[in-house]
């Protein structure tokens, strides 16, 4: 199994969408190392859900991967099924993804790291759903 990060616009399709939805195709993917990182996706591979162009964005929830990845309309671009698995209790924001120390090295916090769909790894993807879930106290 395999682990990833999708972002979506909350305004656009956001964890709540999903989650109303069920499941969604992934489509609209147009830069070669994001599609070729679709390409490698296989049925049942976890996602951290992330709302990006948020205020502050923040991984919201998990999807999963649940169609392989298939050919968009052109054959050059490709696309998965996502389905709704989870939304976080509390999302984690970006800036406290960027100060944990066993968040270190992930994509989505690196300088310039624009890709809609990147490779988690088990280790990151474990502390953020870990994170997510805790049920904050008054």
């Amino acid at each position: 199994m395999k682990y990833w990060l999708i972002k979506s616009e909350p305004d656009c399709y956001s964890i709540d969408d999903l989650k109303r939805d069920k499941k969604t195709a992934w489509t609209g993917v147009r830069n070669y190392q994001a599609r070729n990182f679709i390409r490698e996706m296989k049925v049942g591979d976890l996602i951290i859900y992330y709302h990006s162009s948020a205020n502050p964005p923040s991984a919201a929830g998990v999807a999963k991967v649940v169609k392989a990845p298939y050919a968009e309309k052109e054959p050059l671009w490709s696309a998965v099924d996502v389905g709704f698995v989870e939304k976080f209790e509390n999302p984690l924001t970006l800036p406290v993804i960027k100060i944990n120390p066993k968040l270190d090295g992930m994509m989505v916090t690196q300088q310039g790291s624009r890709l809609s769909v990147q490779p988690v790894s088990k280790e990151h993807f474990e502390v953020i759903r870990k994170l997510g879930m805790v049920v904050s106290r008054p």
